[in-house]
């Protein structure tokens, strides 16, 4: 998908892409600011280079424009899902605290995942099944 965003770029020009750079740029933008753990150097690369090439392509003052537009609604919409995050737990509670239970329960495998691959001969205590009763609430 990258190569086409290049590849249509290029085939437009300067003065027809300008209407789209937006559109372009917001998931070259997504890419590049990801910091997920398995994430491919080749993916971040090649929107690097596009990135590059649409900024010689239209111009420093025009993409920077663009840029900051994307970039502003990125963070909008960050701002935005976090607003709903901390507005449903004090709406629904129940379902804030199943969602936490479930958060440390997934942190204490972790745990237990990493001390069992830098020691080899330690085994954890694992529960036997994850199923939806592992997930309730205790009172």
């Amino acid at each position: 998908i990258f190569k086409f965003l290049g590849a249509i770029s290029v085939d437009l020009g300067q003065d027809r892409i300008k209407p789209y750079l937006p559109t372009i740029l917001t998931p070259l933008y997504r890419e590049l600011n990801s910091n997920y753990a398995e994430q491919d150097p080749t993916l971040k690369n090649l929107s690097q280079e596009i990135i590059d090439l649409l900024k010689k392509l239209v111009g420093l003052e025009a993409f920077s424009l663009a840029f900051s537009s994307v970039q502003k609604q990125a963070n909008q919409k960050r701002a935005m899902r976090k607003k709903q995050r901390a507005l449903q737990t004090v709406a629904n509670p129940d379902i804030a605290a199943r969602r936490k239970l479930k958060r440390h329960k997934n942190k204490a495998e972790t745990r237990k995942r990493k001390i069992e691959s830098l020691r080899p001969m330690y085994k954890a205590k694992r529960h036997r099944s994850h199923a939806l009763k592992d997930l309730a609430m205790v009172e």
